[in-house]
């Protein structure tokens, strides 16, 4: 494959061992990788590179791996990143997941199975929400939604919104006023339904329903054990 059409994966990691076999298999499989040993330097440089995924170990010296994914999401909202991490402590799988992981990996684990992971996330996040055939903008209530700008409307207040909370509001409004399984929504948006996926959908369904909440006849109404409904009266 072509430098140019490789994607671009910056590891964060501070173990040298570990980081050096991790960037030396995400090579062989065919990524392009740049390998930072702490935050601080990772954050400094990312500025001025262009990259398709972060790969973050969560501790770390100088800066920790979710205060450098929350800077890195405040520069760029749309980059998917995943964490690293040797603590299986559930608080920090929440936090890792209201941050917008888009994985979350407890080590140890095998070098493939990162490898598997990375190369699903990034053809989920490549393929492109809207298509030609969906209307650039719609009416929901009284919103304007704009999937070609990522842009929620209400009256001059603009939200804007990331490709999945896009992917989200379209499928739910596609299938407005019908209860949907949780699963339906998971394996539409996210393209699994494991438990990681239904922990970031709920964050994602609160993220909307705040949206939402100048239209008093949408909302987002939960069905306890059996999934959602995204109501508009």
């Amino acid at each position: 494959m072509k430098e140019e059409n490789k994607h671009h994966v910056l590891l964060v990691e501070d173990d040298i061992d570990f980081g050096n076999i991790l960037k030396q298999y995400l090579e062989i499989t065919g990524y392009n990788v740049t390998w930072f040993k702490d935050g601080e330097e990772a954050l400094n440089n990312i500025k001025s590179n262009i990259y398709n995924i972060c790969v973050l170990d969560v501790m770390m010296p100088k800066m920790d791996g979710f205060t450098l994914a929350e800077n890195i999401t405040k520069l760029f909202p749309e980059l998917p990143f995943v964490f690293l991490t040797a603590r299986k402590l559930k608080e920090d799988k929440l936090k890792g997941l209201k941050l917008g992981a888009d994985d979350y990996i407890v080590k140890p684990f095998e070098a493939d199975e990162l490898v598997l992971r990375l190369h699903n996330i990034l053809k989920r996040t490549n393929t492109k929400v809207v298509k030609k055939d969906i209307e650039s903008k719609m009416l929901i209530g009284f919103y304007t939604f704009d999937t070609q700008r990522l842009e929620l409307t209400f009256n001059d207040s603009i939200q804007k919104l990331t490709e999945k909370e896009t992917e989200l509001i379209l499928f739910l409004f596609k299938h407005k006023n019908q209860l949907l399984k949780r699963e339906a929504i998971l394996n539409a948006v996210w393209k699994n339904d494991d438990f990681f996926s239904g922990r970031s959908m709920d964050v994602f369904i609160s993220r909307l329903r705040k949206y939402f909440k100048e239209d008093p006849n949408i909302t987002i109404e939960s069905s306890r054990g059996i999934g959602l409904e995204f109501k508009i009266s």
